[in-house]
């Protein structure tokens, strides 16, 4: 029989602490990416790179971060969704600090592309196990928390870079990105493995049919290649605007941007983390709601519209007023993902799956920063962020024919 008491007190102990695991996770490896595209006009200066350049180490990290995701995922199937998540936090902490350490490009270039394996490690570990130990009429909820925190990450990544940048320089900034590894001391001895995944892998035909290529066979297939298509179109537009979006707040008014200072920008910066906050965190309740297809194309149609006219706004008032609308729209989407690839592939291969349609969209999305900077370079960044605007399209077009999978019970 149902209960009457909120959808929250429903939720046990173990529950929570996967998704306080995976959030806080996900939060971490957000501030220590975002610390890049925030210091990115500073590091420019420093290390004698021009936007181009900027943009590729950018494409490098996405590039890094889709091996990453398959690799963690892989090995999240065979060890556990526990231990490969706690091994990511540790691999992107280490080598955030190391970027601090840089007295090249190419060793900047090194560290973030190591920093990136990490990286996608840790959202095909973390979904896997907030999937997995939620119930099925709360999952989107659940991976809509979750989500959400690359927000608050994002957010304080902006805090960080106010109070060290203008004092002690890029450097610091990026030294920050140590604290993270604290988190896996928790993880190791409050979140246990979910029961399904225990259960799976000691069956020996299950086994067998770990892997790569199970994803992409038999009645999976067609799956497979929708969803990656669909997320590599909304990761491109994702990098491509906000890798740039910092830089475009601090560019002066004669070169297309807003003109704002270091803190100013950090400030503007904050708010829209705001309006990404609330996209991801109400997507859940929107897509346990309406359903996954139709919570994807009002928000991939709605950020498509709202982007070119953010980035024809050269107002630092308008831009504080349309940033939290745009992040919106333009991140929410995400939160649907982890529940809707959890449904569509079994336990045994449920986060390789999870790890490769994820990350390979990363591979399309790696050349976005790299993309966007180079069309800077001849029509300036509000022009370019158009280009956004169309992956923007494309995704929804793809989003159409999305399986509806709300309220499926896990196998």
């Amino acid at each position: 029989m149902r209960t009457t008491e909120s959808w929250y007190h429903q939720i046990t102990s173990q529950q929570r602490r996967a998704l306080i695991a995976a959030s806080l996770g996900w939060m971490l490896d957000s501030m220590d990416v975002q610390l890049y595209a925030l210091i990115l006009l500073e590091v420019m200066q420093s290390l004698n790179m021009d936007a181009a350049m900027g943009g590729l180490l950018a494409s490098f990290t996405l590039l890094a971060s889709a091996l990453g995701g398959v690799f963690f995922g892989v090995l999240a199937d065979r060890i556990g969704r526990t231990r490969a998540l706690m091994l990511s936090i540790l691999v992107y902490s280490a080598f955030t600090f190391a970027c601090g350490l840089a007295q090249t490009v190419f060793q900047l270039a090194v560290f973030r592309v190591l920093l990136g394996l990490g990286m996608g490690g840790e959202w095909a570990s973390g979904a896997a196990l907030v999937a997995e130990t939620w119930p099925p009429e709360h999952r989107g909820k659940a991976m809509g928390l979750m989500q959400s925190s690359w927000a608050v990450g994002y957010g304080l990544a902006a805090a960080v870079t106010a109070l060290l940048l203008p004092h002690f320089g890029w450097r610091a900034v990026f030294f920050v990105g140590i604290a993270p590894a604290l988190l896996t001391l928790w993880i190791r001895r409050r979140v246990p493995e979910p029961e399904i995944w225990l259960r799976t892998r000691g069956q020996p035909s299950e086994k067998a049919s770990i892997g790569l290529r199970a994803v992409f066979s038999g009645p999976y297939r067609r799956n497979a290649l929708l969803v990656t298509f669909m997320n590599a179109g909304t990761m491109f537009a994702w990098w491509g605007l906000f890798t740039w979006i910092p830089s475009y707040l601090k560019l002066p008014i004669d070169q297309g941007g807003a003109g704002l200072t270091v803190v100013g920008s950090s400030v503007w910066i904050i708010v829209l983390t705001v309006g990404q906050w609330f996209g991801y965190a109400t997507f859940g309740f929107i897509a346990d709601s309406l359903g996954r297809r139709r919570a994807y194309l009002l928000y991939l149609l709605a950020a498509a519209v709202l982007v070119p006219i953010y980035g024809s706004t050269r107002n630092p008032t308008a831009l504080l007023f349309l940033g939290p609308f745009v992040a919106f729209f333009g991140t929410g989407y995400f939160s649907g993902f982890g529940a809707i690839s959890a449904e569509l592939f079994p336990t045994r291969i449920r986060a390789t799956a999870q790890g490769l349609t994820y990350n390979i969209g990363r591979v399309a999305s790696a050349a976005a920063p790299f993309a966007v900077g180079e069309l800077a370079e001849v029509y300036g960044l509000g022009m370019a962020f158009n280009l956004t605007a169309i992956a923007f399209l494309l995704s929804a077009a793809l989003a159409s024919f999305i399986p509806e999978t709300r309220g499926k019970v896990l196998d």
